[in-house]
């Protein structure tokens, strides 16, 4: 049996074990041992979980107490390569690849490529433009660090982690104290203590990921990606979103060849860089890499839309096909669809009890996948403050890139004006019929609707006098067709209703409307709503219907054709 192992198989790097079997291969997952901590027991369970839905067989096998003891058990399995899942992985993937006389890159340069100073000294023994900074073990080291480098705005984060986690942006030397004391006392992705900051100028500018690959030191980039964050009062520099960049603009050719200086500097003879860099009126420079898959925890189908291929495939090209790689390298950089995540910002820490978007992000014209989202159990949610603190991911593929754009604007005013669609604690809402609330304008409405074709009536009260298709909620689904006009008339049947299931429902009514048509839901109807109105406008959107103009003698209602 041929076998591969993999170090800390996590996140995008999920994906290796499909790959390695695809190749004829086996996939043997080495999980690193923890120092014990509660935090460190946490990330263990989470890399853990990711593994229970791989469908393909692998051995699965644990880090011993001593390195050499772990080297005897690899050797055991004879592997063609040990390659790292994850960032927690390539420190130890790339001492077990050297001893192992496998392909991999140079044992020396470990620090670099995994320590956010050691890379920017690297970058600056190459005369590569580089981020002034240095680490401290203190408060009072950065302090003084912190004046001898005449510092202004600064960038704060752990000397090892990933994911944005610990990072703090600081518009001054109070602002650097008083996160630096909170932030020693707080663990780094992996549940570690963190025991060591870098404190960096700060670059203002926009932030790209070039993905690279090598072969024999022979680099190619796989899929480049733009950043959108947003800065936190706090200080935290959290995602919004991000999207692929599919051609190149003015300035993106430099970004690329230093892309390319980068991973000559870092001497990588194999396998991937995952680099992130901020690009100024001065031109690209590193914030750091990471020689792993990139995160996200990308689908390798979603991934193979956009660019054609997914980036552990094609890491394994540059160990086991050089053929395959050079002719993906000389063929150049194609995308075939446009690509994006939208990340969930949690306003407040919130007890989510509910869901609404893995309803309605279903809808989206380039949805692909909703993750992180509720199906069961209420979760506490901590507010954002890094990428792991996001409240779910919507990704995002299409051959039209306006209709991802579009899609990521409809994402982010939900998040800011009904967040309760996203996720929902259950208790904005009324939990009691108001019995003084007007009917008149619904059945003046239901006087006019003859004018406008057949007529589908959602309602919780019969009305003996009119003469159209009236049915409660309960039995839409046996209303067969699409209508001229959907009118609405609910509130007993949606008042004790979680919000999730108002949405399934509402979503399911305005479906009914044909092109053309119109549908009218009353103030009457959507004040049992969380967020009322803004919640239905929402579900009127994400179906591509248009909210028309409110009428003078008919206020309060939501008017829409499709």
């Amino acid at each position: 049996m041929r076998n591969i192992v993999i170090v800390e198989c996590g996140s995008t790097g999920i994906n290796f074990i499909q790959d390695i079997v695809n190749r004829n291969f086996h996939p043997v997952v080495l999980i690193l041992k923890n120092d014990g901590s509660e935090g460190a027991k946490i990330y263990n369970d989470m890399v853990l979980g990711s593994l229970e839905d791989v469908e393909e067989d692998f051995d699965l096998i644990y880090e011993k107490g001593s390195y050499e003891d772990t080297l005897e058990m690899i050797k055991g399995y004879n592997p063609e390569l040990v390659v790292p899942g994850s960032e927690k992985g390539v420190i130890l993937a790339t001492k077990l690849a050297s001893d192992l006389n496998l392909k991999g890159n140079p044992v020396e340069n470990i620090e670099s490529m995994t320590l956010k100073h050691k890379m920017q000294e690297k970058l600056a023994e190459n005369n590569l433009r580089h981020i002034r900074g240095g680490v401290v073990k203190s408060v009072e080291e950065a302090i003084r660090y912190y004046d001898e480098e005449n510092f202004s705005e600064v960038v704060v984060k752990p000397a090892y982690s990933a994911g944005s986690v610990g990072v703090r942006f600081c518009s001054n030397k109070q602002e650097m104290i008083d996160n630096l004391e909170d932030l020693f006392k707080q663990v780094n992705l992996y549940g570690e203590k963190n025991t060591e900051y870098v404190i960096q100028e700060l670059i203002k500018g926009d932030e790209y990921i070039v993905n690279t690959v090598s072969c024999e030191g022979v680099h190619r980039v796989t899929s480049i990606w733009k950043y959108h964050k947003i800065n936190t009062p706090e200080g935290g520099h959290i995602y919004d979103y991000m999207e692929s960049v599919n051609d190149l603009g003015l300035g993106d050719a430099d970004l690329v060849e230093y892309a390319y200086d980068v991973a000559d500097a870092l001497e990588i003879e194999y396998g991937p860089v995952h680099g992130e860099y901020m690009v100024d009126e001065n031109g690209p420079v590193l914030i750091e890499v990471n020689c792993r898959p990139m995160g996200g925890n990308m689908p390798a189908k979603f991934l193979d839309r956009i660019t054609g291929q997914h980036e552990t495939d094609s890491i394994l090209d540059s160990y086991l096909n050089p053929k395959k790689f050079e002719f993906e390298r000389l063929r150049g950089y194609q995308l075939y669809e446009h690509g994006a995540l939208k990340f969930f910002i949690v306003p407040k820490d919130l007890l989510a009890r509910t869901s609404p978007m893995k309803y309605i992000s279903n809808n989206l014209k380039s949805h692909f996948l909703t993750t992180r989202v509720l199906y069961g159990a209420e979760r506490f949610f901590v507010k954002t403050q890094d990428l792991e603190t996001t409240g779910g991911t919507v990704y995002l593929t299409h051959p039209n890139g306006q209709f991802v754009h579009n899609d990521i604007d409809f994402l982010r005013s939900i998040e800011k004006n009904a967040f309760d669609l996203v996720l929902s604690d259950e208790l904005d809402k009324k939990s009691e019929i108001d019995e003084t609330e007007s009917f008149d304008d619904v059945k003046y409405i239901l006087s006019l609707v003859s004018a406008y074709g057949n007529t589908l009536f959602v309602t919780d009260k019969i009305f003996e006098d009119v003469n159209l298709l009236q049915v409660p909620i309960n039995e839409i689904d046996n209303v067969n067709g699409e209508f001229d006009c959907v009118v609405v008339n609910l509130n007993k049947s949606i008042i004790d209703k979680t919000n999730d299931c108002v949405a399934y429902m509402f979503l399911k009514i305005i479906n009914r409307v044909k092109v053309g048509g119109l549908i009218f839901i009353p103030k009457s109807t959507y004040v049992y709503i969380s967020h009322g109105r803004k919640s239905v406008e929402a579900f009127i959107k994400v179906l591509d219907l248009k909210i028309q103009l409110p009428l003078h003698d008919l206020k309060g209602f939501v008017i829409a054709t499709k």
